[in-house]
């Protein structure tokens, strides 16, 4: 889509503020930067941007995007949402709370969730750009997942052009439903994927500082096991080994409870949206 938007970025000077104006700025659409902290300011016209109020960022905006923190996007939603024209696409880059219903609704815009699956591990990285971007955003390629609440095809494909810029470079836009969305982040890659990286780094440090192996060992040995491990079980590229196998199920025995997968029930998942957004229940 080659359409010239107009957009709006609310929280602009954040941390995911800052990551897709830097790639919007390098865009054709005609783009406003709203922040309200100081320090966010500051960081907005660091970076040769002008920070723009945000009743005028979001007056003629075709899409606006809320990079703000999830605790907070209802209340602001709650200000932005009323003077919004007919039409706009609103997104916001994590799921909870559209999976919450706390965003302000208007049953005359387009509501839509986007969220980055940062590079693949196993991407085949060519540069050192690439090599240096475990993030995403900045030069390797990453997927994107998004979910539309409610607007059209037209709408979907006005977000879509937006995400693709927004999160550059993409190498593909996944199209699933909010609650789908949800089990993916928090629950699949915050749930398990980041705990399972921090529980990671504590086994580094118990082998490391408790059983006295020296660092660079330790950290040289697990860093390549896990590369293996997660070729081995998610692309099967090599079968492990009968000793690997019963090591395997000690670990099962000795770490993980029985009942793990109740995290994929809809009551779980309300259970821990609750508590990541600090609300008593979620109102249906």
């Amino acid at each position: 889509m080659t359409e010239q938007l107009t957009i709006a970025v609310i929280g602009a000077g954040g941390k995911m503020g800052m990551r897709v104006s830097d790639n919007l700025q390098r865009t054709e659409h005609t783009v406003y930067y709203s922040e309200n902290s100081p320090a966010g300011q500051q960081r907005v016209t660091g970076a040769g941007r002008e920070v723009t109020g945000t009743a005028v960022a979001i007056k003629d905006a075709d899409v606006v995007i809320l990079a703000v923190p999830d605790t907070v996007l209802g209340a602001v939603s709650e200000q932005v949402v009323p003077q919004l024209k007919t039409g706009s696409v609103l997104v916001t880059l994590d799921p909870a709370a559209a999976y919450a219903n706390l965003l302000a609704e208007r049953d005359d815009l387009a509501y839509v969730v986007a969220h980055p699956c940062h590079p693949s591990v196993f991407l085949q990285r060519k540069t050192p750009e690439e090599l240096a971007d475990t993030f995403g955003g900045i030069a390797a390629p990453q997927d994107v997942v998004a979910a539309i609440e409610s607007g059209d095809e037209q709408h979907r494909a006005v977000a879509e052009s937006v995400i693709r810029a927004m999160y550059a470079p993409v190498l593909d836009v996944h199209w699933v439903t909010v609650k789908q969305l949800a089990y993916l982040e928090p629950t699949l890659v915050e749930t398990v994927a980041c705990m399972v990286g921090d529980l990671l780094r504590e086994a580094l440090h118990e082998t490391v500082h408790t059983v006295g192996v020296p660092e660079p060992a330790a950290r040289a040995m697990l860093l390549g096991h896990t590369q293996v491990a997660l070729a081995n079980t998610l692309k099967g590229d090599n079968p492990f080994s009968d000793a690997c196998k019963i090591a395997m199920d000690y670990g099962r025995e000795s770490i993980v409870k029985d009942d793990w997968k109740k995290i994929f029930d809809d009551a779980e998942l309300d259970a821990v949206i609750t508590r990541m957004l600090r609300l008593e229940r979620i109102e249906r």
